[in-house]
């Protein structure tokens, strides 16, 4: 029986960024990110392709750069960050797609309601730091409906259009320490 050399890649939150962009009356987006998370990539050795990979952002760490909006996001119209801390997604696949892309599906569980999501993962690379670390790099983007999520609230303007869309577009840059 062959044993299979499992390493562990853990997100470095100092030089990581979780962002989301959704659209505000219809003319404008609005971005924002969480501040504070964490997650790790499990491969066979150092093949990204079939990696395991789990994740979390605490709901609290929502950062729009308007103190009363984040306040409000945080509320029970939205994230309701009392009685649901966390974020959190859990894969179920990663497959390589290109030279350098890659899909990963999983379960994203967002104010207790968890909903399978299909993100495109582009990888950036593997380098050493100048502190003798190994990084690896990639970028993921993607989409999902907001009301999937539980995340109902809204008004509308006075032209009948909806003032926060439902579609929330994701963006994280990621890079991953391997562990020893």
């Amino acid at each position: 029986m062959e044993s299979t050399n499992k390493t562990t890649w853990v997100i470095d939150p100092m030089h990581s960024e979780i962002q989301f962009k959704v659209k505000h009356l219809v003319i404008s987006t609005v971005s924002g990110n969480f501040d504070q998370f964490e997650g790790k990539l499990v491969t066979s050795g150092d093949d990204f392709n079939g990696a395991s990979a789990e994740f979390s952002a605490e709901v609290n760490s929502i950062n729009t750069h308007q103190p009363d909006r984040d306040g409000h996001l945080k509320s029970a119209d939205f994230f309701d960050a009392v009685n649901h801390p966390k974020l959190t997604f859990t894969s179920t696949g990663f497959k390589k797609r290109g030279s350098s892309d890659f899909i990963i599906t999983g379960d994203l569980t967002i104010r207790g309601i968890t909903r399978s999501v299909e993100l495109n993962v582009e990888f950036g690379g593997i380098a050493g730091d100048p502190y003798g670390n190994t990084k690896a790099g990639f970028e993921v983007t993607g989409k999902i409906n907001r009301k999937d999520f539980g995340l109902h609230w809204n008004a509308l303007t006075e032209a009948g259009g909806m003032v926060v869309a439902e579609e929330i577009k994701l963006h994280l840059n990621i890079e991953l320490a391997k562990q020893p």
